[in-house]
């Protein structure tokens, strides 16, 4: 697997061509996320670009503009179609360069063809910034076909600050989770604080098996100052829920309203602490609403998984904020890993 290493603000980053994932990113000697050997294939999604969907599909089937439409089942313990298309996709360096040791960029592309399931054509780019605020990742999609598209994304990063994700002390600005049935498919929106899931005090995570969609983000907390980086502009050509969670049970403002705060740079920031120090994840509420956590109990996988993503799971189906793409348009998301 060819390796894109990036320099730059202290920071070093390895991009790979399989999927355009982060497979490592260091500040100083510290790894911050959960990497792998560059010989070998990516576990559990680390680091890797989740679309046109992200999280499930379930049962691996939706319908969309009057016609059904079935996914290949890539999780067969559930039936589902999970974590996109793009993954495991070879994608195309376009650009990469260094500029001494400021900063370090890398812009990959890929097409994707209309396939069984999901018959309609994207384009993709992806550009991964490396400075003095951390690694920024901005994601920008365009539907180049000739009928509208479904449509999600987010990143799949192990945020990584110990050895033992139960000894962390976890910061998650949501005030509601979505519960999930035994497929993992979300039934119910519930607020934070009558459930286990509440972190928005910073707490150590313990014994607490976390694989849930959060959302109401509050952000806009500049006590983090300049850390961190979101697209400004962003095109959001439309989703098909703008209110957003009437499926799941909450009527009536959209996620991204559901948690705002009087700070001004829109900006949801998520914060691990531990044995091996501190990370943070940053992005634009307006831009990525929800948030799927994984303690990745019972894995063996090192790290905390933190998903930005545009939609909560099976969103294909609840049509819970998904994002329809009309021929031509485009939509961008950015996110930011930074030290603590």
């Amino acid at each position: 697997m060819t390796d894109l290493l990036l320099h730059g603000g202290g920071y070093t980053a390895a991009v790979a061509e399989c999927g355009a994932a982060v497979r490592m990113l260091r500040h100083g000697d510290r790894d911050l996320i959960t990497g792998w050997p560059a010989e070998g294939p990516i576990p559990y999604y680390s680091g890797a670009l989740l679309a046109p969907w992200p999280n499930r599909v379930g049962g691996a089937g939706y319908a969309f503009d009057g016609d059904v439409h079935r996914l290949p089942v890539n999780e067969p313990d559930r039936g589902h179609a999970l974590h996109g298309l793009v993954a495991e996709a070879r994608w195309s360096v376009a650009e990469l360069f260094t500029v001494e040791d400021e900063h370090g960029f890398a812009r990959l592309t890929l097409d994707l063809a209309p396939s069984p399931g999901y018959p309609f054509a994207l384009s993709f780019q992806v550009v991964h910034r490396l400075d003095g605020d951390g690694l920024t990742t901005t994601l920008t999609v365009q539907n180049v076909g000739d009928r509208p598209a479904p449509y999600g994304c987010g990143p799949h990063p192990w945020l990584l600050a110990g050895d033992d994700v139960a000894s962390y002390e976890l910061h998650l600005p949501a005030s509601l989770v979505a519960m999930v049935d035994e497929a993992l498919l979300p039934v119910a929106l519930e607020d934070v604080a009558s459930t286990p899931y509440d972190f928005r005090t910073p707490r150590v995570i313990g014994d607490t098996a976390i694989d849930h969609a959060f959302t109401a983000l509050a952000h806009g907390d500049l006590e983090a100052g300049s850390r961190g980086s979101g697209s400004e502009g962003a095109h959001d050509p439309g989703r098909a829920s703008s209110t957003g969670h009437e499926a799941a049970g909450l009527h009536g403002e959209s996620a991204a309203d559901a948690g705002r705060t009087d700070g001004l740079d829109g900006l949801v920031r998520v914060r691990v602490r531990g044995p091996g120090g501190g990370v943070e994840m940053s992005w634009q509420a307006a831009e990525l609403p929800w948030v799927q956590v994984c303690t990745g109990t019972g894995l063996g996988h090192a790290g905390l998984a933190v998903e930005p993503m545009t939609c909560p799971p099976d969103a294909f189906n609840s049509r819970t904020d998904l994002v329809v793409l009309s021929p031509g348009d485009k939509h961008e998301a950015s996110w930011t890993i930074a030290a603590l």
